[in-house]
């Protein structure tokens, strides 16, 4: 399986709660390809520079680096993202440019979004960890 890991599932792993334990299962796996987003990195850093310190901050973006290819926001990925964006903001409430990224960079990888964001529920190619 291809996954998109997102800033909500990689803080529940690093978190290591029950559903990270999820999530730690998907990074552990050798059959499993995974992405982050760069935006997800800066997601997980800012929070770990607020609530740890930047040692760890630069900690777990190793992590995230050696256990996932991080994919940056292109050019193509931003179109998507913004149409995305324009369309799920009509639907979902609280639904974000951050969300939008995520989403349009799993499309672009044919990948599902490994996530506990509400925000996802009831979007086929998500994987909701509880």
């Amino acid at each position: 399986m291809k996954y998109v890991i997102d800033s909500y599932a990689w803080l529940e792993y690093f978190m290591g709660t029950k559903s990270g334990e999820r999530v730690k299962s998907v990074i552990d796996s050798p059959e499993d390809e995974k992405f982050t987003p760069s935006i997800c990195v800066a997601e997980v850093y800012a929070k770990a520079l607020k609530v740890e310190d930047e040692g760890m901050a630069e900690s777990r973006r190793t992590f995230m680096r050696t256990s996932s290819a991080i994919v940056p926001l292109n050019e193509s990925i931003a179109v998507q993202a913004a149409k995305i964006d324009v369309a799920l903001k009509k639907t979902v409430d609280g639904w974000g440019l951050a969300d939008s990224i995520v989403l349009a960079t799993a499309r672009s990888k044919g990948c599902k979004v490994l996530t506990g964001d509400k925000h996802f529920e009831g979007l086929d190619d998500v994987v909701l960890i509880e």
